[in-house]
């Protein structure tokens, strides 16, 4: 608890024990009139000063100005219990808000913590601690154990594990050595590295993170929308109903005194102030945000959780996505599969390209480069080298062709290198992009939780290949040998094909996927190995890169959306009620508060569940 919040729980306590003073000991009139004033301005002095600040600024109609009007009334008519009553029972709703909010708040605190304090560089044999921010990119920092990575970079020298829950909810420390990228916000848990800075601190991860978190209550839900405009319409009529009840029953009805209508007037404008609904809504979305960002999911506005939940077909990309985006060896056909393997690595043992890197990384042996001479890049083709005096050739069929060597013919779906040795082919190795282990999974969660109806992957990949990574996912649509132009084009055709409430989202990585996440109802971007530009474009960002909390983000926007509709449906539907009790006289002042403090807690503790996500792997 706060010490505001300590502070408000004293002044409840103290107007409580006055009460049970006024109620139980015998006291004079007077005493007890002196003490229900001095209880009346411990609880509601701050009600009644916001409600005169208010109205000298202009902002005459809203909560403060409503429990003023009833509760100064009600001093007047003689009811001085229910007049502290009522501000008693509202700063006990306030606090209950305030302690609400505030755990709402927590998980969005916990993910500020990543931002970075300091940073460590070495000048003149010292280290010393600097401002992150004055870094320049090309700086070599140096992280010790326990410290928080203060800019994205590479490590140069050292090795470590990473907590990185922070940045992608997951508990797993990701271990790091020489060349490997760390990330700012992340916390080095156990040896020292040196990093050379790969980005300034307004364009780190750390930075952009906080950066979409606290500008994610700017983008307002049409539910928040509806709530501020019903807020402007609604207070200034039922000011006017309330007077109306005051004094137009006693000209027409002569039977009813003044000073009855002036108490039922009192009691409406207690019922009226629509707390629930101005502190539940916003609290919901709010709680939903925050629960996502726990679990490594940032969504960037309450209006972005509204298109989510409405979210009826997913496009993938697919290197990134469905994919892990990384060449490897999944098959070697070849009699001698070593030999084959080592002549591959030693005629790429200079180059860096990915799929030489696949086939060293397959090898994973100490390679003597002294064994290779005359090594020649043929384009489009392959590389030819000489390797313990013979002819090597590692590439496509058609370098094994221009040599005039026989070709092995192969169904194989992916990326065929053919290695060979003078003029015979050894075997082939094939390579392709290793669909993500959970991927089958995520598919049939997106349409059987989240109630998805379509999914579609766009790639610029062919079409067999890509054919067959779609059947194995088992994703309903592809569309396949797509430039990022006939992505968008592709999306276009998509968009027209949902009603006006079905929305469509697009999850992407790489930088030509931007154009498609921006035209998109609701662009998802893999955070993790995604490009600055899709991150920047996407509406959502999955930090993690688990493709199986795209059902997560779904599943939580729809559960928050419908909280937010019960809320607004209860509130609405109670205030209607007891409203007419009031106008009717079948309401007192007590239960007005009753009522009025009721809706708002029920609607805050419906609220709060938008703040629990399962952390359940899926």
């Amino acid at each position: 608890m706060t010490k505001k919040e300590k502070k408000e729980l004293t002044k409840i306590l103290i107007t409580i024990i006055i009460l049970f003073i006024v109620t139980l000991l015998p006291l004079d009139m007077k005493v007890k009139f002196i003490l229900y004033i001095i209880a009346y301005l411990i609880v509601g002095y701050i009600v009644v000063i916001k409600a005169i600040q208010n109205i000298l600024s202009g902002q005459v109609f809203d909560e403060n100005f409503l429990m003023s009007i009833a509760t100064i009334g009600a001093f007047i008519t003689g009811e001085y219990i229910e007049a502290v009553l009522v501000m008693l029972l509202y700063q006990i709703g306030e606090l209950f808000q305030s302690y609400a909010v505030g755990k709402s708040r927590k998980s969005i605190t916990e993910l500020m913590d990543i931002r970075p304090d300091y940073a460590n560089i070495e000048v003149d044999g010292k280290v010393i601690k600097t401002d992150p921010e004055e870094l320049k990119v090309g700086t070599t920092i140096i992280i010790k154990p326990g410290e928080k990575v203060p800019l994205d970079g590479i490590v140069e020298k050292g090795e470590s594990t990473l907590d990185t829950s922070a940045l992608t909810g997951e508990s797993l420390p990701r271990k790091v050595t020489e060349n490997d990228q760390v990330l700012s916000g992340c916390i080095n848990k156990t040896g020292l590295l040196t990093a050379r800075v790969t980005k300034e601190f307004e364009e780190s991860t750390a930075s952009k993170i906080l950066d979409l978190v606290e500008n994610a209550s700017n983008k307002k839900a049409k539910a928040e929308n509806f709530i501020s405009k019903f807020a402007k319409y609604y207070t200034p009529i039922v000011v006017i109903l309330a007077l109306c009840l005051a004094f137009l029953p006693p000209i027409f009805i002569p039977e009813v005194t003044v000073l009855e209508c002036i108490k039922r007037a009192m009691t409406f404008l207690v019922i009226s102030c629509p707390c629930a609904l101005v502190i539940s809504v916003p609290l919901g979305f709010f709680g939903g945000i925050g629960g996502a960002s726990r679990q490594g999911i940032l969504i960037k506005g309450s209006n972005y959780m509204e298109t989510l939940a409405n979210t009826k077909t997913v496009v993938f990309d697919k290197t990134g996505t469905i994919t892990e985006g990384k060449f490897q060896v999944v098959k070697v056909n070849a009699k001698q599969q070593e030999k084959l393997l080592e002549l591959a690595s030693l005629a790429e043992s200079y180059s860096t390209h990915p799929i030489a890197e696949a086939i060293r990384e397959k090898f994973s042996k100490k390679l003597d480069k002294k064994r290779v001479k005359k090594i020649k890049e043929i384009a489009g083709q392959g590389i030819q080298a000489e390797i313990d005096g013979k002819k090597v050739y590692v590439g496509n069929d058609k370098l094994l062709q221009s040599q005039k060597i026989k070709v092995p013919s192969t169904n194989e779906l992916g990326t065929i290198v053919y290695v060979a040795e003078e003029k015979t082919c050894l075997g082939y190795i094939v390579i392709a992009d290793k669909i993500k282990d959970n991927a089958k999974q995520a598919i049939s969660e997106l349409k059987q939780k989240s109630h998805v109806k379509q999914t579609i992957m766009l790639t610029g990949d062919k079409k067999e290949i890509a054919d067959d990574i779609a059947k194995q996912v088992e994703i309903d649509k592809v569309h396949s040998e797509l430039l990022p132009q006939d992505k968008v084009e592709q999306l276009e055709i998509i968009l027209k094909k949902q009603t006006a409430k079905e929305k469509v989202a697009f999850v992407g990585d790489g930088i030509n996927d931007a154009p498609v996440l921006t035209r998109a109802d609701i662009g998802i971007a893999m955070g993790a190995l995604g490009s600055d530009a899709a991150i920047e474009a996407a509406d959502v960002v999955i930090m993690d890169d688990d493709i199986s909390k795209i059902s997560t983000a779904i599943s939580l926007s729809q559960r928050t959306i419908r909280i937010v509709k019960q809320n607004i449906y209860f509130a609405i539907g109670i205030k209607v009620f007891f409203l007419l009790l009031g106008a009717l006289g079948l309401a007192n002042m007590m239960e007005a508060v009753f009522a009025d403090v009721g809706v708002s807690i029920i609607a805050i503790l419906n609220s709060m569940r938008t703040l629990k996500v399962s952390n359940k792997k899926r």
